[in-house]
């Protein structure tokens, strides 16, 4: 793949597919972890899938900046253009053995993928429509949907909205047990479902999230697919501390509001 040859799109999905393979090649085997503290850590698996990623990024797009959650910032300070990469999502549930990850690629304010490296699907977008390819198949637009009426929220740290907002309140509201059904994936692959229709919603605290290697590529899916992306109050995400919401419609984002306290889009 050349510089004139592959679209961002392109190179954002051919990234993801490339750390996917890593992914899946070295699922299952022991491997060596690296402490990043506070129980966070990353295994060999997360560094060697951010190479693969790399090399991809640098062969087509030599002059771009990287951001990467291994390997930190790379490339010319201030540049332009800047790639986001998460190269395993959820290596917790990796490391354990639980085939629930994601990884992601994300141009700052462009295209982008996330690849499920068990699944054999990719999701991906221009910035304008996303849609998804299994395995090397026709691709096939995403379309959101509220009917599943499953909401992933994300239980980890950090917690910067409490006591006003936890999430593991959100989940004995009166409100969303009669509404919803919970479940907790433990990875941003999760956005990715809520764009293709297999979750009604996502919920996570936090902030950061225009920064994020972790959650700029599945925001990007799901606001090209038409989701409703807003922080926990219904206003911008990409204001520190506000949370995340993503909802496959307008309804879905209002009643999730009525319980965060939270004003509807």
């Amino acid at each position: 793949m050349t510089k004139s040859s592959a679209s961002d799109t392109e190179v954002a999905t051919a990234g993801a597919l490339a750390g996917a393979a890593v992914v899946r090649a070295l699922y299952g085997r022991e491997l060596s972890r690296i402490d990043k503290g506070a129980g966070d850590f990353a295994t060999a698996a997360d560094v060697e899938a951010e190479k693969a990623i790399l090399a991809v990024i640098r062969a087509a797009r030599p002059d771009d900046a990287v951001l990467g959650e291994e390997g930190g910032q790379q490339g010319t300070a201030g540049a332009r253009r800047q790639w986001l990469v998460d190269p395993l999502c959820g290596t917790l549930n990796y490391a354990v053995g639980t085939m629930l990850v994601a990884v992601n690629v994300a141009l700052r304010d462009g295209a982008a993928a996330v690849a499920d490296p068990f699944s054999g699907e990719v999701f991906f977008t221009d910035g304008e429509r996303a849609r998804v390819r299994h395995d090397g198949s026709g691709d096939a637009l995403l379309t959101p949907s509220s009917a599943t009426r499953l909401v992933d929220v994300n239980l980890d740290p950090p917690f910067p909205n409490a006591p006003g907002f936890r999430a593991v309140d959100l989940l004995a509201h009166p409100e969303f047990v009669a509404r919803f059904r919970p479940r907790v994936v433990s990875t941003t692959l999760a956005l990715a479902w809520v764009a293709a229709g297999k979750r009604a919603a996502y919920v996570t605290d936090g902030g950061g999230f225009s920064d994020s290697v972790h959650f700029a590529a599945g925001i990007a899916l799901c606001r090209a697919a038409g989701c409703v992306v807003t922080g926990i109050d219904g206003g911008p995400p990409e204001k520190a501390g506000r949370g995340l919401v993503v909802a496959a419609d307008e309804e879905t984002q209002a009643l999730l509001m009525s319980m965060t306290g939270g004003r509807a889009r």
